[in-house]
């Protein structure tokens, strides 16, 4: 009965969280979203470091209705993925997308109860841009390394782009979990190595600054 009663708040939790991210895209235009970036150069500066080719697969984990798919599509990127909790989200960068979202695959998925990128073929690069800092459950990020360290290629690649140790504890009126590359090396473990890291000053639409920590990481082994 107790294991039934865990298992039901978990479904309630996964739910709720979903009710909310469908919540936030419904409730404005998508560059009016306090985390609407129209610059996407810091992923990029990442992405050239690596050492992937526009045929390789590429994918963007908690893609929202993020303008780095368009980007990606726009330089030449031919097999990316995008995934997200929200199938609002999705939707909305669909239709944004027009034709050029059949060049894209879709995946609505849970990070950290995955039912569907756990099936997934292996890619050569997870990009994460603002999702990891959501889970504040240990349990959570747990799982969500265990995913990337499934998916991820030898020799591919992580990018993270994360609230840093100064940065929000707050977002979108969720707690977030900050974070520095000791933290990420915690959690990849020796199978990953650092490539290149910098602290990026995100400026939401309002204004205000939040500061970030992007990384980039490769998988040795």
């Amino acid at each position: 009965m107790i294991n039934l009663y865990v298992n039901q708040l978990d479904m309630s939790l996964e739910i709720n969280l979903k009710k909310h991210w469908n919540n936030a895209y419904t409730s404005k235009a998508f560059d009016k979203l306090g985390w609407f970036e129209s610059d996407v150069s810091a992923t990029f500066k990442l992405l050239e470091k690596s050492a992937i080719e526009t045929t390789d697969r590429v994918l963007n984990v908690g893609a929202g209705s993020t303008t780095l798919i368009d980007e990606l599509l726009a330089q030449g990127y031919s097999n990316v993925i995008a995934s997200d909790l929200s199938d609002v989200s999705l939707e909305k960068l669909k239709e944004r997308l027009g034709d050029k979202r059949e060049e894209v695959e879709w995946i609505v998925d849970d990070l950290t109860k995955s039912t569907k990128l756990c099936e997934l073929e292996p890619v050569d690069i997870w990009i994460d841009r603002a999702v990891l800092h959501f889970f504040t459950e240990e349990s959570d990020r747990l799982q969500y390394f265990e995913l990337l360290k499934k998916l991820v290629k030898t020799n591919g690649y992580a990018i993270f782009a994360e609230f840093s140790l100064d940065g929000a504890v707050k977002c979108s009126g969720l707690d977030v979990h900050r974070y520095s590359n000791d933290l990420f090396k915690d959690n990849l473990g020796d199978t990953f190595e650092l490539i290149d890291t910098f602290n990026f000053s995100y400026t939401m639409p309002s204004g205000d600054p939040r500061p970030f920590i992007y990384s980039l990481f490769k998988r040795v082994k």
